[in-house]
């Protein structure tokens, strides 16, 4: 039990460098109505389009990167949503 108490300063500082260096970005996407895509950061001011989904991944990195200016590892998350009423 002593030995675990010992180690809990070490293993605090250990995850607060792993949550400090890698950090998840969320980007709500929908369609547009212009048609492509449209996405924006949760929490953050970053927004971009594309007219292809694989054009959107490519945007959405080069957004990030360009918001952000360190060298911080970040993964980022799609969210699709879509918008459909249906009559019933």
């Amino acid at each position: 039990m002593f030995l675990l108490l010992f180690q809990w300063p070490i293993f605090t500082a250990i995850l607060l460098i792993i949550i400090n260096t890698m950090s998840e970005i969320i980007f709500m996407v929908k369609e547009s109505d212009e048609g492509g895509y449209e996405a924006s950061a949760l929490g953050h001011a970053i927004f971009t389009e594309a007219d292809s989904w694989e054009e959107l991944k490519t945007n959405v990195r080069e957004a990030t990167l360009c918001h952000f200016d360190d060298d911080v590892s970040r993964i980022v998350r799609l969210h699709f949503v879509k918008d459909e009423v249906v009559r019933v």
